[in-house]
């Protein structure tokens, strides 16, 4: 199992803290670090910024060695697919070759409204997400690119330099196993990112990504199925009752956020060492083959290097 740690950059993350959190995961032998990119607070807190994702990680791939760094994920109604390409090879070259790139065809309605993206509807939005996985893969794997669709065109672009990793940086598409997400995905991506949920769910989206890469003519085992997860950890049953507790209250029970909480005992990953390694070992035999714990309390430092005293070495 390929574990990696997640952090909601748009819930007032400074600098300082991104930089202690990415040293703990390099520290206690987490594969990547991978943040949201969002501008607006998704949980409702008025009172928290959001430090650009790319730039961030840009500085964060300067900061460290190894780790692997990345977004969870970008929308694609925030930069043209040139742009985002740009950032991401930018930060393969800065990091000697370990950027790797998420996208959605995004769902967060205040970011665009309250910094003037169009939010198209979601067959837009799907139109979108396909044609940019296609202009990104193009800019990366040939000489000169021609375009033209319905929303994007380029003509004889050669996009230099080209990323350091060979063919491209990985690409990773999000989504919850729909038909929108899973036909560009099962074209273009290295890798299928969901949500947390139901082992049962888990394992029906597993398998429409499955059906999705045959009917594209396309190995399945080429792209890997991962899942980002809520974590909460603890030493003992009362640590994780208290971290649990201090999570949720940062966390504001909207509508709009109630997927989250759906089925939480038994979709998120919460409690003791023990238990978070047997969630893992359940994930794996249903096909998940790589994990993004979301840490939602990015001051807790001591969280991350439990995970990675405990976990990892138990799962690797």
């Amino acid at each position: 199992m390929r574990v990696c740690l997640s952090i909601e950059g748009q819930e007032g993350v400074t600098w300082k803290q991104h930089v202690a959190v990415a040293h703990a995961c390099e520290e206690h032998g987490f594969e990547g670090l991978f943040r949201s990119d969002h501008y607006s607070s998704v949980f409702g807190a008025t009172d928290r910024g959001s430090l650009s994702a790319w730039p961030v990680l840009a500085g964060l791939a300067a900061e460290t060695s190894s780790l692997r760094l990345g977004t969870l994920v970008s929308p694609v109604t925030f930069r043209h697919p040139t742009e985002l390409a740009g950032f991401v090879t930018a930060v393969d070259h800065i990091s000697g070759g370990r950027a790797e790139v998420g996208i959605g065809a995004g769902w967060w309605a205040p970011d665009h409204r309250e910094h003037g993206f169009p939010f198209p509807g979601h067959a837009i939005r799907s139109e979108l997400l396909a044609e940019q996985l296609e202009v990104m893969h193009a800019l990366w794997t040939q000489e000169s690119t021609t375009f033209s669709g319905s929303h994007y065109k380029l003509e004889d672009c050669a996009a230099l330099p080209k990323p350091i990793q060979d063919p491209h940086p990985p690409i990773m598409v999000g989504g919850a196993a729909k038909s929108n997400t899973l036909k560009p995905a099962a074209r273009f991506a290295d890798e299928y990112n969901t949500p947390a949920a139901t082992l049962e769910e888990l394992r029906m989206r597993r398998q429409a990504l499955v059906e999705a890469c045959k009917a594209a003519g396309r190995d399945p085992g080429e792209v890997m199925f991962s899942l980002a997860v809520p974590c909460v950890i603890g030493r003992d049953d009362a640590e994780v009752a208290r971290r649990e507790r201090h999570v949720l209250a940062r966390i504001e029970r909207t509508e709009e956020l109630a997927w989250i909480f759906a089925d939480r005992d038994q979709s998120w990953a919460i409690g003791t060492p023990e238990e978070i390694i047997e969630r893992l070992r359940e994930l794996e035999k249903i096909g998940v083959e790589r994990v993004y714990f979301q840490h939602h309390d990015h001051e807790d430092l001591d969280s991350i290097a439990l995970l990675g005293r405990e976990v990892l070495p138990a799962v690797r």
